[in-house]
Parts: structure tokens; C-alpha cells; sequence
């Protein structure tokens, strides 16, 4: 089913180089006080139901500076010996678990195949985290993690810095190795939507795409970066639907926000298409000033451009488009209002991007247009840009024509920021009308 993605992928990248790894924490260790140490704690396991658990993922911020993604893990930096050390503390091999739950890579394999100068278990973490407490002046921790470690630290300090304040200005930037697995999540991910508008027929179910897509993912050795939102019609426009249970009928739009993970890094893509694979002259009007509004946030991505450009430049244009479309009647300057709060927010609440990097919703900053956090774009930034307007048939809080009722239009693209402009990591999926109308049930 997927040979055609598999066609033109191209070859998976290599995961970040343990020399990345190892720069990356030497860059945090000189942000730190020699009588100092900092912990970066796992994930826990989280249940789903009784003895069932969620499929576990590891903490962002302890695979960027280890690499480590196996379960369990807590990774202590401290001084020791004229020199910083990185000692990470795994679970210890056990045959009757592993034979359970599968194979561990234990304290040999843990110490073999990352980056780290040594490891142990963690059933000796609680004695060795003391002792090396017991000579520490200061402490940076991310608590709330693991109660037995947050137990540790708060018997030595009572107060305590957040390493994230540190690590996340490292991650805002990305690197050339990054960016290559980006990139790679981009395209798994537009080939992905690809195929799900190519066999997309009226009387198929929102889970059918959704099956589509994530089964392009798996088949490519990923999973999704976050549940897959796929509303059809009213659905759309839900910000954050997810319930993917509806049929979708002849005539409707069908929103499909999907993206995966390659080495931890996201892809995040929306898309928004007819299901009979051809707009209505409505759908068309709404649709093109929303690709019109997502092209000028995009061209804003610039160097040296403020966070906030994006946001200005899509609002302007989806603002005064409503006016045109006659959705809103007031002036301009009310539609966009002082401080970009005007009217046309009632159809377009969300912000208009966001960082996208280890976590979907990056670190570094806020949603464009959600904060007052001021910063200026740099090269190696990823952003999304994705505007959208929303017409909610069962909102109460709204008053529309009824020839937009129900119509909800999202397009979102992943965003290099780079010294010659912006590249777009997600061009491989189309979002023209022409393309769009020309894939839609091709299959």
C-alpha cells in the first residue's frame, strides 16, 4: 500500500552523533557552577487501564543530552575530579523482566552505546544521589517527575534552580543533524496526507484517514508525534478534535492535522480538502484567503524578524479578507484591533504557530499571538505557521451567513528559518486548489 511513499522517501538519516550528544552537554555543564549538579529525570510509565500501560515516551530533554530512549533513566551532572561528569542510572538487567517486557540494555550496554562517562543502577541512585548532594552548594533539577528522587533533593535543598532555562535556549537552535530528521518527518508525514487525499471518497470514515496516515507511519518505522486530529465538516472546526468517529459525506471539507517522529523530532502538518475532491465556490473563498494569510506568515519568517511578524502578517490579511467577504461589517482597524484582538479573532482564536523541534509545541516560546514574549527569529529555527478561520454551525457565540456554516480551513506547513529566507520542510504536500483537486480520490 505504501510503496509509493517508500519510492520517494530517500534514505532515513542517521540519528544526532554521540559528538553532538557529548557537545551538548559540555555546553550545559559551562552554564553551571563547579559545586553545582543537575539531574534530568525520565518519564514515568503512565497507565492506561489496570496492568495495560501507555506506550512510553522518553523525556525530551534526557534523550537531548544522552540520547538515552529506553524506559527508566535519570541522568546526574556533576564535578568531579577537575572535570564534569555524565552519569546516567538505568534499570539493571533482569531476565525474568526482560523475558516479560524486553530486553534492557543494563549498566554494560547503557555504558557501551551512549554517550555518558558512567552508569549504575538505579536501585543505588537514592545512596549515590545523597552522597553527591552532601557536597553540592547548588542544584538544578525538573521536579515532579519521579516522588522518590523529588523525595532525595528536597531532604538536601530546599530551594532549586530549573536546568530548562538553560537547555531550552540550547534547543531553540537547531542543528544540521536535526534539521535532516526534520526534514525526513516532513516528508514521511506530507507523503503520508498525500496518500490519505489520493484514496479520500465520500462514505469513507474520518478513522479511515486517519488509519491512512498513521499506518503510513508505522510502515515507515515511526509514530505519530500526536494524536491525529481529522474532522470533517462542523468537526474542523474543533480546534483540538480528535474523536475521528464521523462519517464523511459528499460535499463536506475534511481537516486531517497529522505529523510524526523520527529520532524524537516532529513533523506536524495540517491539510484541507473536499472529500469529493472538488471545492464549492464558498469553500474556494474561505480556503484561498487562508493560503493567502498562511503565504505571508511564511514569507515573515525572515532573520532578524520579530516572533511576532508571522502573527501580524497573517492576521492583516485574513482581517481585511473578511471584510471583503462581507463576514465581517465594521472597518479594518476594528477587525484587526489594537493589539491584533479585533473582531476576525471570533473565526481565528489560535495563534499562528509555534516552535516544533523534540516536542510538537517546542520549547523557546510561546504560540505566536497566545504570549507577550518578544524574540527574534534566528537561523535554525524550526516554526510552523498555520493559520485558519472557523465556522462553527453549532456555535451560539457567532453570527454568519449561513453559506459558511460548518466550514472549517486550517493549512500548516514546518518552517526552516535560514539566512536566505524561510525554508518550507513540508513542500513535498501539496496545498494548492489545482494540486489538491487533482489528487483527491485518485487512487
Amino acid at each position: 500500500m505504501y510503496e509509493r511513499v517508500s519510492a520517494v522517501l530517500g534514505a532515513r538519516p542517521e540519528d544526532v552523533k554521540h559528538s553532538e550528544i557529548r557537545q551538548r552537554q559540555e555546553d550545559l555543564c559551562g552554564h553551571l557552577a563547579e559545586d553545582s549538579v543537575c539531574i534530568i529525570v525520565n518519564n514515568p510509565s503512565s497507565i492506561r487501564s489496570r496492568d495495560v500501560h501507555h506506550r512510553h515516551r522518553f523525556n525530551s530533554y534526557l534523550h537531548y543530552l544522552t540520547g538515552w530512549h529506553e524506559e527508566g533513566g535519570a541522568a546526574i551532572f556533576y564535578h568531579k575530579s577537575e572535570h564534569w561528569v555524565c552519569k546516567l542510572y538505568v534499570n539493571p538487567r533482569d531476565i525474568k523482566m526482560e523475558t516479560w517486557n524486553g530486553r534492557r540494555p543494563g549498566l554494560e550496554g547503557a555504558l557501551s552505546n551512549w554517550p555518558v562517562d558512567e552508569t549504575s543502577s538505579l536501585d543505588d541512585i537514592e545512596e549515590d544521589l545523597g552522597e553527591i548532594l552532601a557536597k553540592a552548594e547548588s542544584l538544578h533539577h525538573i521536579g515532579g517527575l519521579d516522588s522518590e528522587i523529588d523525595k532525595i533533593v528536597n531532604s538536601k535543598f530546599s530551594k532549586y534552580s530549573d536546568p530548562r532555562k538553560i537547555i531550552d535556549e540550547m534547543r531553540v537552535i537547531k542543528s544540521n543533524s536535526e534539521v535532516e530528521l526534520m526534514q525526513y518527518a516532513a516528508d514521511l508525514a506530507s507523503h503520508a496526507h498525500v496518500e490519505a487525499m489520493r484514496l479520500c471518497k465520500p462514505g469513507m470514515g474520518e478513522w479511515h484517514m486517519q488509519s491512512i496516515i498513521e499506518g503510513c507511519f508505522l510502515h515507515h518505522k515511526s509514530h505519530w508525534a500526536y494524536p491525529s486530529i481529522v474532522g470533517c465538516a462542523d468537526n474542523a472546526t474543533i480546534l483540538h478534535y480528535n474523536e475521528n468517529k464521523d462519517v464523511m459525506n459528499d460535499g463536506e471539507l475534511v481537516l486531517i492535522d497529522a505529523g510524526c517522529e523520527i529520532d524524537g523530532y516532529a513533523s506536524d502538518i495540517t491539510r484541507t480538502f473536499p472529500v469529493n475532491g472538488v471545492f464549492t465556490e464558498d469553500q474556494k473563498a474561505i480556503y484561498e484567503l487562508v493560503l493567502k494569510s498562511q503565504i505571508a506568515g511564511i514569507e515573515a519568517c525572515q532573520v532578524g524578524s520579530p516572533w511576532s511578524a508571522m502573527h501580524r502578517a497573517t492576521s492583516e490579511i485574513l482581517a481585511q479578507g473578511l471584510i471583503d467577504l462581507g463576514i465581517l461589517d465594521c472597518s479594518f482597524e476594528e477587525a484587526l484591533g489594537e493589539n491584533l484582538d479585533g473582531a476576525f479573532r471570533q473565526f481565528f482564536m489560535h495563534g499562528t504557530g509555534h516552535f516544533l523541534g523534540l516536542d510538537v509545541h517546542d520549547v523557546g516560546g510561546g504560540r505566536q499571538g497566545d504570549n507577550e514574549s518578544e524574540r527574534t527569529l534566528l537561523p535554525g529555527m524550526v516554526v510552523t505557521i498555520e493559520p485558519g478561520l472557523y465556522f462553527g454551525a453549532w456555535r451560539d457565540d457567532i453570527s454568519i451567513d449561513a453559506r459558511w456554516a460548518g466550514i472549517g480551513i486550517r493549512i500548516e506547513d514546518d518552517i526552516l528559518v535560514t539566512e536566505n529566507g524561510p525554508v518550507v520542510l513540508t513542500a513535498a504536500c501539496p496545498k494548492s486548489i489545482d494540486e489538491i483537486e487533482s489528487i483527491v480520490g485518485s487512487a
